[in-house]
């Protein structure tokens, strides 16, 4: 029986990887193992890791990764102390092969500890580009410790070919995420107001902005910006997802609670949605705003507008219902001015999502279950011609 651990360490990542927990768990000739570690874990980050126990799944090894603080020594300090977790939790699963998702510090060092021991990497969403973050070379980095490699679009794919991977252990198979959209039941409004005690008025938006790691701009200054932009226009209600457990996001999540506090009924945040009310907030929603992935990645499929703020994202495929701005005040307010237009509404409805592929949890199911494991765990480097 094959032995397929699946590692996440927050809550987006979470809801792109349960649908291929669900096949693995699923099928009799796997068994599925489950790390959670980083803001799962975390009181103040909501311990998500009950959502995934609610869903169904056992959660074989907790790895923590203690805060002291919120910058990047803070960060290091917190990769040092998950370290030696993730060496005892891979040592006593003994996984087949691992699975791990996107760019973020806490996979890794799960990375390199699977390194170490010659466990075979499968990286999902590989081959991206987002030059505004630290995680844009925790990516790279990943893809050339990992042996089988799942991309969104066919240009990562070619990018990460171009990385040295060999082709044939390199498949396009688009984003879990957007095939998320097309299979979950989505909440109906009143249902939806009532789970998140929250009047859901037209315009509403949904906001959620994270440090970005390689700005120049800090992240209070930021996140100032962003506010003073949306006090421009009161018409709209916010909902707000706080920021990711990065360098500089206490003062973001600081920042837009204490907003939120000073506009009862009109603006709300919350620490971790999950994905089914995450997405039925976008599905209704007048705009997706800030500097999210989910903005480039989910939104276009719901043909609803996204104005992507700053340079975290900048690099990524984007589809025609996205607009850039830069991260000042008026800029931010232009671009909202745009994008809760009909104009916009107008354009996104046409849009095409350049990372909407079927079958993807499907595809990366059945490459984890026919790979040669024992063939993994060797790699060459592949020449371009």
């Amino acid at each position: 029986m094959r032995k397929i651990c699946f590692i996440t360490g927050t809550r987006a990542e979470y809801g792109l990887l349960a649908p291929i927990m669900r096949l693995v768990k699923a099928d009799p000739d796997c068994r599925l193992q489950v790390i959670a570690t980083n803001m799962h874990l975390m009181p103040e980050y909501g311990c998500t890791y009950r959502e995934i126990e609610a869903d169904g799944f056992e959660i074989d090894e907790k790895v923590p990764m203690p805060r002291g603080g919120d910058d990047a020594s803070a960060t290091i300090s917190s990769m040092a102390a998950e370290l030696p977790g993730m060496d005892s939790a891979l040592a006593r699963l003994q996984p087949d092969i691992v699975v791990m998702l996107g760019d973020r510090y806490e996979m890794l060092v799960a990375a390199i500890v699977c390194l170490m021991r010659r466990i075979p990497i499968a990286h999902i969403h590989g081959g991206e580009i987002t030059e505004g973050a630290v995680d844009d070379a925790i990516r790279h980095s990943i893809t050339k410790m990992a042996s089988l490699h799942f991309t969104s679009t066919e240009e990562y794919r070619r990018r990460v070919v171009q990385l040295g991977e060999d082709p044939e252990r390199v498949m396009c198979v688009g984003a879990p995420g957007v095939e998320n959209i097309k299979s979950i039941d989505l909440m109906p409004i009143k249902e939806l107001e009532a789970s998140i005690g929250f009047s859901l008025a037209d315009p509403y938006v949904v906001a959620t902005y994270h440090p970005a790691t390689l700005a120049d701009l800090a992240p209070k200054q930021a996140i100032d910006a962003f506010l003073q932009a949306l006090d421009r226009h009161r018409e709209v209600n916010v909902v707000f997802t706080l920021p990711n457990s990065d360098p500089g996001a206490d003062a973001m999540r600081a920042a837009i609670e204490a907003y939120c506090a000073g506009r009862p009924g009109r603006c709300v945040c919350f620490a971790s949605l999950g994905m089914r009310r995450y997405l039925s907030l976008i599905s209704g929603a007048r705009a997706v705003i800030g500097n999210s992935s989910s903005g480039i990645i989910e939104a276009p499929s719901f043909r609803v507008p996204t104005l992507n703020i700053g340079d975290r994202q900048r690099g990524r495929a984007r589809s025609q219902s996205v607009t850039d701005c830069a991260s000042d005040v008026e800029s931010i307010s232009a671009g909202l001015d745009y994008v809760l237009s009909a104009k916009a509404r107008e354009a996104a409805s046409r849009a095409e999502n350049p990372y909407e592929k079927p079958g993807t949890a499907a595809a990366i199911h059945a490459s984890l279950k026919s790979a040669d494991v024992a063939a993994l765990t060797r790699k060459k480097f592949h020449d371009m011609a």
